[in-house]
């Protein structure tokens, strides 16, 4: 228990070969274009829970898919078997499937000149050398924190330590081949405060591929407490409109939604609030949206996308206007543009702040809400129509009055992108979106 976890994952040039094999078979089974990812992937990750180990859990997971596309048909199929006999099979079964889907004039690879000269190094793995006996005392003490910071705080769903570390390979019958290593690592905590017969549970992680970059165990255990304990005593609020600020970590998700407003299949399929909005002005004049996939260590950095396409920076909202869309080769064809290389998804998405941290952003604001998290899905990604449960606080003369609860905000996200009044520089960065504290004003607030 004392010894590091074995690291035993295969490193690219093996992926690479198997990847190989697997395009080798494709091409002899009379294919006409194919395409290969391979992975392996080893974790541990540990949960503490009340002073005891409540969890202790190994993961070594790899998988091979492959897909095939034979007169404009396509065809999928995947295995975690890396056996030849295994390996052989899945292209078989590929090849049968592409014989029953309808034909596709869109289908197939990216085109061959967009794919990329190979795998940049983005310094996106560092090893942590984490046994489970350390593992198991890092979520202790994380928990530990929590359990101390107040006598309010009653129970624990835990504190967990997680590590990963993998290799990711690609390739495709037009000869593109390439691999490349990463790691993830994570310390996490959720309490339970309770006061006055109420209880309320809370959290706060952190998360980066250098474990060298984590916040410290006891701080998150801290953290949670201290949002927890902040959130007792909440209390109904009227019915109105007033500004809203959404802290960072909320606001990734309002930020999300444009992404998949403007995302190639949701433009084709006509299902989009934003369709056919590229040249428009969706946001105010100051905002900025910046996609840099070459980020050293960050979280969705990529050289080249799920299709093998060579990323690249681009601006994707600049001085509030739509540039373009994102999109994927399939969608691209459907629209009859080019793809942004964004198969598989954004890489590093930065809103540049135009205001400061969210102390300052309350200041400015005055009085009106603070979002911390949101609840539920109500979203209407066709319409536009944006509808959350909040869990947040009252603020009056810039500072926090009082938690709130049982209140929903409101509004059509299309109008509300244009009330944004404020971006701020408190950027998180434990995921693809880097973006800070967002304040927008004139919001429905369904409460009491």
């Amino acid at each position: 228990m004392n010894a590091p976890l074995a690291r035993a994952t295969l490193n690219g040039s093996e992926l690479e070969d198997i990847v190989q094999s697997v395009l080798a078979a494709a091409k002899s089974a009379g294919v006409d274009q194919a395409e290969v990812a391979a992975s392996h992937d080893i974790g541990l990750s540990t949960t503490a829970r009340l002073g005891d180990v409540e969890s202790l859990e190994y993961t070594n997971d790899r998988g091979v898919g492959i897909t095939v596309y034979k007169d404009h048909k396509k065809g999928s199929a995947s295995t975690s078997d890396f056996s030849a006999a295994a390996l052989q099979e899945t292209v078989a079964k590929a090849v049968s499937f592409a014989t029953y889907t309808a034909a596709d004039e869109h289908s197939g690879l990216a085109d061959p000149e967009r794919m990329a000269s190979g795998a940049k190094d983005l310094e996106l793995a560092h090893e942590w050398q984490l046994n489970p006996n350390d593992a198991i005392q890092i979520a202790i003490e994380c928990e530990d924190a929590a359990r101390a910071y107040d006598k309010r705080i009653t129970n624990s769903e835990g504190a967990t330590v997680g590590t990963n570390s993998g290799v990711r390979a690609y390739g495709n019958s037009h000869g593109f081949i390439a691999s490349y290593p990463k790691t993830s690592h994570s310390v996490s905590c959720v309490v339970v405060g309770e006061a006055d017969g109420a209880m309320e549970r809370d959290y706060w992680y952190t998360a980066a591929r250098d474990a060298n970059l984590l916040e410290t165990a006891a701080s998150v255990g801290q953290k949670a407490a201290e949002r927890t304990v902040a959130r007792l005593g909440g209390r109904k609020i009227e019915t109105g409109t007033a500004s809203v600020l959404y802290a960072p970590e909320s606001a990734r998700g309002f930020i999300g939604h444009l992404i998949g407003a403007i995302a190639g299949s949701s433009q084709y399929r006509r299902s989009s609030f934003l369709l056919d909005a590229a040249g428009e002005r969706i946001f105010p004049e100051f905002m900025q949206l910046q996609e840099r996939p070459h980020l050293l260590g960050a979280m969705a950095s990529a050289s080249y996308d799920a299709e093998g396409v060579q990323t690249s920076d681009r601006d994707i909202i600049v001085d509030g206007v739509l540039q373009g869309y994102v999109l994927g080769s399939y969608s691209a064809r459907r629209l009859g543009l080019q793809t942004t290389g964004n198969a598989g998804g954004v890489h590093n998405l930065l809103v540049p702040g135009n205001a400061g941290d969210l102390k300052s952003m309350l200041r400015d604001m005055g009085t009106g809400l603070l979002v911390h998290e949101l609840i539920g899905q109500g979203v209407n990604m066709v319409t536009g129509d944006y509808s959350r449960g909040v869990v947040g606080f009252w603020i009056e003369n810039g500072e926090i009055a009082y938690p709130v609860h049982e209140i929903t905000i409101a509004g059509n996200l299309k109008k509300l992108y244009q009330q944004i009044v404020a971006i701020g520089n408190d950027q998180d960065l434990r995921g693809g979106i880097h973006c800070g504290s967002i304040l927008v004003e004139g919001m429905t607030i369904a409460g009491a």
